[in-house]
């Protein structure tokens, strides 16, 4: 009969422990040595996986709008978050103009595979082919490519928005055929399939690629206006709601100036008239005023003409 316990120190790779099983096999603190041990690996591998993910800052899919886009399966989007498609090695390409949230989608999708524990790799088509296109070094090259071919979940975000070259169309299909029915790749591009020829021009491999792409895909097409149009928008709407505060709509607070305001001459003769109209016995007696004491001025002498004898 197995020991359960002594299980998880073998996989847990704690050769010294099992070596010395019958030592400390009936110690109360073995159990608690293998929990925490788990739980600092989950941690640190959890950490390792999220950095070399590369996902970056991307929004939650519950702050998702979802009446914004005029055509979106939100259903089928919820359901590929149980991560089903990763058992069957299936891909997931999202179509769509600019702006309609295929990223956001797709990096909630990989955060969600980090945390069930599989590896994962975000990139771009421009920053991954360019990469690739730049490896002189043949063996740099195939260790690379077997690099992305191994991630159990590979995103591939803004396939299309450049112009590449065969060298680049090539590469593509190198890793899209070698992920093929053995690991999930998730594509985003805005463009159809049909014009995908237009991003590979005389490329002789895009309908190949293509077809290993789309075998066993779900596709999902979004189609609507920008979200960065939209969030400006709710900007400045909310700003000038601000601006307006209690008072009547459209009318700004006004600004307290960092100059003294200077009073006007109707306020001048009500302060006069004011002042003129006290009675005189109740007014303070005037402040005497400094005379200001000059020196005597000196007298000038009389000038004397002489005249010669």
């Amino acid at each position: 009969m197995t020991d359960p316990l002594k299980d998880r120190a073998r996989a847990l790779r704690l050769y010294g422990l099992i070596a010395h099983w019958d030592d400390i096999d009936e110690t109360g603190w073995l159990p608690t040595l293998i929990a925490w041990e788990e739980e600092e690996r989950r941690k640190r591998s959890l950490k390792r996986r999220l950095t070399d993910a590369r996902i970056g800052h991307f929004k939650p899919l519950v702050d998702f709008d979802w009446d914004w886009p005029r055509r979106c399966d939100r259903t089928v989007i919820e359901d590929l978050m149980s991560l089903e498609f990763l058992r069957e090695a299936a891909n997931v390409v999202l179509v769509g103009p600019n702006g309609v949230g295929k990223s956001t989608i797709a990096a909630n999708l990989a955060h969600r595979a980090i945390i069930e524990g599989h590896t994962v790799r975000f990139t771009t088509a421009g920053n991954m082919l360019g990469e690739l296109a730049a490896l002189d070094s043949d063996s740099l090259l195939q260790r690379k490519l077997r690099f992305y071919a191994r991630q159990q979940l590979l995103i591939i975000d803004e396939v299309g928005y450049l112009s590449y070259s065969n060298r680049h169309a090539d590469l593509l299909f190198n890793i899209i055929s070698s992920r093929s029915q053995q690991r999930s790749t998730i594509v985003t591009t805005n463009r159809p399939f049909a014009e995908w020829s237009e991003a590979f021009p005389n490329a002789a491999c895009v309908v190949a690629l293509v077809d290993r792409l789309v075998h066993n895909a779900e596709i999902i097409a979004i189609d609507g206006d920008s979200y960065r149009r939209k969030e400006p928008r709710n900007a400045r709407k909310s700003a000038a709601q601000s601006a307006g505060g209690g008072g009547e709509p459209g009318r700004q607070t006004p600004r307290t100036a960092r100059c003294r305001r200077r009073p006007s001459r109707r306020s001048s003769l009500v302060r006069t008239r004011a002042s003129a109209g006290r009675d005189p016995a109740s007014r303070s007696p005037p402040r005497p005023r400094a005379i200001l004491q000059l020196p005597p001025r000196p007298q000038k002498r009389p000038h004397v003409r002489r005249t010669s004898d």
